[in-house]
């Protein structure tokens, strides 16, 4: 929500070439509480202002010489082409308040001025002009917290790679059907198999044959989403050698408790099941 006090303090600049009308409504908002109020009979000066001060509201006299209210808006549109141009226009003629909203002008007042109507309609503005901003730091703010969260957990997955690598050789992640999305690690080189054939999902390979016994064993905790330490497998290679892979694993479940799948980590543990 936007405040009072922030509406009050908001940055105005009155544009008209007649003095009167500027000292009229600079007496008129200063009666009513806003603090940050300047004024120009000069249009050619509303750019670079703009520019400079980035003005919450710009009330802009459409009939001026030398330099119209609608050129100005067309200045002031280059200066904010994707933006919120928070101009409301000041006419006394009835057929260019149309054009003027056209033209990107958010709102406008007739003349002769109703003072309870300007006061209104600039209240108004002021407010949603306060809100879009605000709505655009958070945006800015989020985009930054979103950034710097990645680059965390980019940092924080390197890290655990790094980890899992010195204490393994592979580490491993399966989706809520099985199948693998991510295995780290130069286990399927070691191993001369495929993602698939990794922890069995097909029980032969290249003449390679997985223990069936076991393989149930370790289908039985998958089915069951239970946590497993230190489970050993093993397959017979093509040559009638063993070999002996173990792997830990855990379940996967999301916010809502729903499972997403397993994650783990595994060695070649042939040595050490055969010591010298």
């Amino acid at each position: 929500m936007i405040s009072k006090l922030e509406i009050l303090n908001a940055k105005i600049l009155i544009v008209d070439d007649q003095e009167a009308n500027v000292r009229l409504l600079e007496q008129m908002l200063s009666d009513a509480g806003y603090t940050r109020i300047a004024s120009t009979m000069n249009p050619r000066e509303v750019a670079g202002l703009y520019r400079r001060n980035r003005y919450d509201l710009v009330l802009l006299d459409l009939q001026m010489p030398g330099m119209d209210g609608f050129q100005v808006l067309e200045g002031l549109k280059e200066i904010e082409p994707h933006g919120y141009l928070p101009v409301l226009v000041i006419t006394a003629q009835p057929g260019h308040k149309l054009r003027a909203l056209q033209a990107g002008a958010k709102d406008f007042v007739s003349k002769p001025f109703d003072l309870v109507e300007v006061q209104t309609r600039i209240y108004n503005m002021l407010e949603v002009r306060l809100l879009y901003k605000q709505l655009e730091n958070y945006n800015k703010v989020l985009e930054q917290t979103v950034a710097e969260r990645t680059a965390e957990l980019s940092e924080s997955e390197a890290r655990f790679r790094r980890l899992t690598e010195l204490a393994s050789d592979w580490y491993w992640e399966q989706d809520e059907k099985g199948h693998f999305t991510k295995v780290y690690g130069p286990v399927l080189d070691m191993l001369g198999i495929t993602v698939d054939n990794l922890m069995g999902e097909s029980r032969e390979n290249n003449g390679a044959r997985w223990n069936e016994t076991e393989y149930a064993m370790f289908k039985a905790n998958i089915a069951a989403r239970r946590p497993f330490i230190d489970f050993v497998y093993s397959r017979t290679k093509s040559d009638g050698s063993l070999q002996y892979l173990m792997v830990s694993g855990e379940p996967m479940f999301d916010v809502a408790g729903r499972f997403i799948g397993y994650r783990g980590i595994g060695k070649d543990v042939t040595e050490s099941m055969h010591p010298k």
